[in-house]
């Protein structure tokens, strides 16, 4: 890249930087007002970095996988409601695009829908239309404006998401936008070889939770032959060994959400995660299973952390600390998301831009 273009670009990120952190002393703009303004000028900025040549790269979310977990994290809420107030039900199932139960007792149809309704107060995401079909039936669905609410969040979490990964791949200059409703533009200034960002996406990111083998210690297993079933890994951090079996507990695609946080008392960065319902499930039976035991959570090979599990964990809810730099916290919490994000990323375009003429 040459010293003219890169300048060029240096004024336009530091433009970009300098609006993202408007201030105005004695006056504040509504966050939405300055949500707006920040993605035009985000976005007038992107359209100049295109002018000076470079890689465009277009990413669609999938929607179907979105919409599929969207329903089913609902049907395990119902399923939830029903067996913690022991209301008798039938024909729990997902049906066109919804969820259908059969409850014939009047009160128990009640109950589960005002528990519904006041889990979702607040959140537009998960606003639902309750139809009842008589004879007992309910039928349960995502209002349309849930649906779009959960598509904004999708994307947003896609681009926190991919400007982690480029920022851990060394790629400082990007411009990463939002293109319609389900689209992610990437463009990538002075970079004429788009291919080598497709391959960092094109490898997806492998989350798990692992139990840690107590037969022998890491480093005899480092140095000898591993029990069946296991295998050595180093730490994200520590580098030290770890002797995790392979296969895991649970995988990172029932994580719900992930980000980064402090600690109440220490402020010690930590990355935060929460579980779907089949998950919360799933990691109470394994906890509870394996009280006084370590276990790893694993992301690409690497054991970011490995705590000892002191009691059952029912909440669906856990952190991880690892004596991490806030960045290293984000970066965690990041690949977290990467490899639970129910819409995966495919890719609609890619190409070259050439610098538009000069005038």
């Amino acid at each position: 890249m040459t010293t003219p273009l890169r300048n060029r670009i240096a004024r336009l990120v530091a433009a970009f930087t300098m609006v993202s952190a408007i201030a105005l002393p004695g006056a504040s703009l509504a966050d939405s007002q300055l949500d707006k303004v920040r993605v035009k000028v985000a976005a007038f900025i992107a359209d100049k970095m295109e002018k000076l040549g470079g890689s465009r790269i277009v990413y669609g979310v999938d929607t179907d996988a979105l919409r599929e977990a969207v329903v089913t994290d609902l049907r395990d809420d119902v399923y939830k409601i029903l067996r913690e107030g022991r209301i008798a039900f039938s024909g729990l199932a997902i049906r066109d695009g919804g969820v259908d139960v059969k409850i014939a007792d009047g009160k128990g149809r009640e109950q589960l829908t005002r528990k519904l309704v006041a889990a979702a107060e607040g959140l537009p995401t998960h606003a639902l239309n309750v139809t009842d079909a008589g004879d007992g039936l309910l039928r349960l669905a995502p209002t349309d404006a849930a649906s779009a609410a959960r598509l904004r969040d999708l994307v947003e979490d896609s681009i926190a998401m991919i400007e982690q990964r480029l920022k851990d791949a060394g790629v400082k200059l990007a411009s990463v936008q939002p293109e319609g409703m389900d689209r992610i533009r990437i463009f990538l200034p002075g970079l004429m070889e788009p291919e080598q960002i497709t391959a960092i996406f094109a490898r997806k990111v492998k989350v798990g939770f692992r139990l840690i083998d107590l037969s022998m210690s890491a480093e005899q297993a480092q140095s000898g032959t591993p029990p069946a079933g296991t295998e050595v890994l180093l730490g994200f951090k520590d580098k030290l060994p770890y002797l995790v079996a392979k296969d895991s507990a649970l995988e990172g695609g029932e994580i719900s959400y992930a980000g980064p946080g402090l600690t109440g008392d220490s402020k010690e960065p930590i990355a935060s995660f929460r579980f779907n319902g089949r998950g919360t499930r799933r990691f109470a039976h394994i906890t509870a299973e394996n009280v006084g035991k370590p276990f790893a959570i694993v992301l690409d090979d690497k054991v970011i952390s490995a705590p000892v599990i002191r009691e059952p964990i029912t909440g669906g809810s856990g952190q991880i600390s690892g004596n991490f730099t806030l960045e290293e916290a984000n970066s965690v919490a990041m690949l977290l998301r990467a490899g639970s994000l129910p819409g995966r990323l495919g890719l609609v375009e890619q190409r070259v831009v050439q610098p538009a003429a000069k005038p």
